[in-house]
């Protein structure tokens, strides 16, 4: 082993970069093969960049341990091998710390939304910098001091403020899991945190003891190689576990990429076990639709508002008619299944209330901060507002064309105006004439989740084969 273990290059050396390198592979794998395999669109908000982040953060932690750890068999020359560069910049405030700061965010938001009942009040992209900030003064202050030898190892008196920093982070999000253990989650949230966080103990408790021993005995040669092989092997365990564990994307984790049936949870509502959830299934033969009647009415008819929404979706001008469906969906959860409703709730914020949402509806500013600053998500009013006005809009803009349009003829021909030839029963809506509005924030899952592409497609599909 002679030289190798203080010079770097032993073939153990080699091997933990290796694993290193194909579990950052598999964590790329998994964050970006579901979006290509169910087309789903990019997430708006920290949906996206949270994981994103994440990903960053795994490279960076990874990087800065093969940098700065003599791994590969190279003399530090030039100011990009820096010791301070990679074992205190990289490694704590871009590596460790981003990475434990993304779950904490994720775990924070949870605790507002399912706890509170309410939208957290400080935005992902305000709450990420400042939990990381104690990681970019412990790193300036190092920076300062400079007590790194040139194989990049610490003082024995630094060892215990920094092994401190990254138990602190670990408590934190303990205590986060600890205050939403109660909540039933649908998509096994809580599972994953506890399993996050088990993994990442029993990492970082590994990863401290062989930090601390290749840190203080650099002397022995044969424990020099033992522990930073165990120390870039655990941080790989810890990088995949804690993506894959990830509670950001709970409606694609449904989405098995192992199983050819995954459409079955393509929309909120059949994730959520919604009766009669989705498409129209089954084509029954169904009482005339009468034009006369008021819009809010024909709308219960889901035979009605399939094909409506097809012809909206013709016009590009869908949302408004989705949006409807959405929480026409949302009103069939019993008001005592808060957790279900909170979810359904957030799912239609997210997806059509935030400025820049994919689908985002065209509502007035007062009733979509009026959503968004809700002090209870589970409320049965929520959308009230939000959905007299686009009622209003869809009546100007969207009825009176339908009426004279193919889709009108052949929902006629065909007799598919409801499935069965009942109108849906919700409760919980007020339709009034007057004029109304809507709200939405920041989500502890923040993803998007397949619209038109998939089922809205479809809905246009089936009229036009008729």
């Amino acid at each position: 082993m002679g030289s190798c273990g203080k010079n770097g290059g032993c073939p153990s050396d080699y091997i933990a970069v290796a694993i290193s390198l194909l579990c950052f592979i598999l964590l790329l794998i998994k964050a970006t093969l579901p979006f290509l395999v169910h087309k789903v669109p990019r997430p708006k908000g920290s949906g996206f960049w949270i994981p994103v982040i994440q990903v960053f953060a795994s490279l960076n932690l990874l990087l800065s341990i093969v940098m700065s750890i003599n791994f590969l068999k190279f003399k530090k020359k030039h100011w990009w091998q820096s010791c301070y560069l990679w074992a205190v910049w990289v490694e704590g405030p871009l590596g460790f710390g981003l990475l434990l700061s993304c779950r904490i965010v994720q775990a924070f938001q949870l605790y507002y939304i399912f706890v509170k009942r309410r939208l957290p009040p400080i935005r992902s992209y305000v709450f990420l910098p400042t939990i990381v900030l104690p990681w970019i003064a412990g790193a300036a202050l190092l920076h300062k001091k400079k007590p790194l030898n040139e194989r990049c190892h610490l003082g024995t008196r630094w060892i215990i403020p920094v092994v401190l920093l990254h138990t602190t982070y670990v408590a934190a999000l303990v205590g986060f899991t600890v205050a939403i253990r109660h909540i039933e989650f649908r998509f096994h949230e809580l599972k994953d945190l506890w399993r996050g966080i088990l993994v990442s103990t029993s990492s970082v408790g590994l990863w401290v003891t062989a930090y601390i021993l290749n840190e203080i005995h650099d002397d022995i040669e044969w424990l020099q190689v033992t522990s930073r092989f165990l120390l870039l092997i655990m941080a790989s365990i810890l990088v995949l576990a804690f993506f894959s564990m990830s509670s950001s994307q709970p409606l694609l984790s449904k989405m098995s990429l192992r199983k050819r049936e995954a459409t079955e949870f393509e929309t909120m509502g059949r994730a959520l076990g919604i009766p009669d959830s989705g498409l129209l299934l089954q084509r029954e033969p169904a009482p005339d639709i009468d034009p006369n009647e008021p819009l809010d009415k024909l709308l219960l008819n889901k035979g009605f508002r399939q094909s409506f929404m097809a012809f909206a979706d013709s016009c590009l001008a869908g949302e408004s008619v989705h949006f409807y469906d959405e929480v026409h969906e949302l009103a069939k959860i019993p008001v005592d299944d808060p957790v279900r409703r909170i979810y359904m709730a957030r799912h239609i914020i997210e997806k059509y209330v935030i400025a820049g949402a994919t689908m985002e509806v065209n509502i007035s500013h007062r009733n979509r901060q009026e959503i968004l600053t809700t002090p209870d998500l589970a409320h049965p009013d929520l959308f009230n507002n939000a959905l007299n006005e686009l009622l209003q809009l869809m009546k100007m803009n969207l009825a009176k064309d339908y009426w004279s349009s193919m889709f009108f003829k052949k929902l006629r021909e065909d007799g598919t105006g409801s499935n069965g030839h009942e109108l849906e029963v919700v409760t919980g809506w007020n339709y009034s004439p007057r004029l109304s509005c809507v709200h939405g924030e920041d989500d502890p899952f923040h993803e998007e989740h397949p619209s038109k592409s998939s089922a809205h497609d479809t809905n246009t599909q089936d009229v036009e084969q008729q």
